[in-house]
């Protein structure tokens, strides 16, 4: 833990890193399951999961297995050579979806932008140089590049950094008749994530997601699904459409594909992915061996009944002990989710206060997130031992208490 004889704190992100985070004030250091230590070896129960990064946990022997052994193998190779991981991480991943081509690149944000801009070259080349209306929601968020923060519909991301891509439209979530009002034969493409987490871990209900789709095909646009979040087994199910039963054209995944290596997929049809050529579209580090290899592990670990299936009991777990936190103290107005993506929306009085239950939580040694001001947001190990969950859950309600009281 040193750098140059200094010893690396807190302290140190403040003088070295950019700054546009606020980290809590404590460093982890060490991580195993669901728990982690940190500088000073405290320990730490992990509901927060990296932002739904972690689905396996710390160090799951799975993972670590795979990285050694192909981190004695081959690392990189970019695109001008293909590789074995690559190649059968992206079979896993048509056999176990919709889709039939798949292209890597390396988080949420550059999956979001390839695309983006697949469903506008999809519609030029098919339709219409016209073609090029993105329709995509309020309170989205799809990463953090000008296209993917333009089609996210949250200023506060977007604003100050210039001209924006244009001809995107934003309407509110889970509302049909906004997005009618506002679709033509102009429209490329929807945008949505079927859980909106960013935004305060809003599902979409299956009549909008049904009602999309039929808009989608009337006017020959795509349907764009970002499972950055939700996807990779987070809701009960690989994917969150699956839980639908609609599909879309093109669909995003990143955070847990890789279970903390950082590695994101862009998976559509072969239709869709036809209009693409050599040169038109590429990355450096995408379909990396290492990070392929590791992925592969998480998907293969995942993607089995044992595991989904044990996602919604974990789901009831975390709910009726929040109900009954909320029966005592009565600061949530609603707990809502999926699997384990699941948000505590704070009642009116608490607005703009949920950081403050985040850092409660981090003095009582567990770890949660927010969603906006408002939400306080669980995103937890997929496989997370039920002991833990008591135990974190028990550590929560004593930060709750310790909030209530301070008021």
């Amino acid at each position: 833990m040193t750098t140059d004889s200094k010893a690396v704190t807190r302290a140190t992100h403040d003088k070295v890193i950019l700054p546009v985070y606020a980290p809590a004030q404590f460093v982890p250091v060490k991580g195993k399951g669901s728990r982690v230590w940190d500088q000073q070896g405290r320990e730490y129960i992990d509901f927060a999961g990296g932002i739904a990064v972690t689905a396996l946990g710390h160090c799951h022997p799975a993972l670590v297995a795979a990285l050694k052994q192909q981190g004695e193998t081959l690392w990189h190779t970019s695109n001008i050579f293909t590789n074995e991981p690559a190649l059968r991480l992206a079979s896993k991943l048509i056999d176990a979806t919709f889709a039939e081509r798949v292209f890597f690149v390396n988080s949420g944000a550059e999956a979001n932008e390839a695309a983006f801009k697949l469903a506008r070259h999809y519609a030029i080349k098919r339709h219409s140089p016209y073609k090029t209306k993105i329709i995509a929601f309020y309170n989205a968020f799809h990463g953090r590049t000008l296209f993917t923060v333009s089609v996210g519909g949250q200023a506060k991301y977007a604003d100050g950094f210039g001209p924006k891509p244009a001809d995107i439209v934003h309407v509110p979530f889970n509302d049909l008749a906004a997005v009618k009002a506002v679709m033509d034969d102009h429209t490329c493409a929807v945008v949505l994530e079927p859980i909106q987490g960013e935004g305060g871990i809003t599902p979409a209900t299956p009549e909008f997601l049904k009602g999309v789709r039929e808009l989608c095909d009337q006017h020959h646009a795509l349907l764009v699904f970002d499972e950055v979040q939700s996807g990779m087994g987070r809701s009960g199910k690989l994917f969150t459409y699956m839980h639908y039963g609609v599909t879309p054209d093109i669909l995003t995944t990143a955070k847990a594909l890789g279970g903390g290596f950082p590695i994101s997929a862009m998976l559509t049809t072969e239709e869709v992915a036809s209009v693409m050529t050599v040169g038109v579209h590429g990355t450096t580090y995408g379909g990396n061996p290492l990070a392929c290899a590791v992925a592969e592990a998480a998907l293969d670990t995942i993607n089995t009944p044992q595991v989904l299936s044990g996602v919604q009991a974990r789901h009831e777990r975390f709910v009726s002990i929040l109900q009954a936190i909320n029966e005592e103290h009565g600061i949530f107005e609603q707990i809502r989710g999926m699997g384990l993506l699941i948000g505590a929306e704070l009642k009116p009085k608490w607005h703009g206060q949920a950081g403050k239950f985040l850092a409660a939580a981090a003095e009582q040694g567990v770890m949660v997130l927010v969603a906006g001001p408002n939400v306080v947001r669980f995103v937890p190990s997929l496989v997370i031992d039920l002991e833990d969950i008591d135990q974190g859950m028990a550590r929560f309600a004593r930060a709750v208490e310790a909030v209530v009281k301070a008021e």
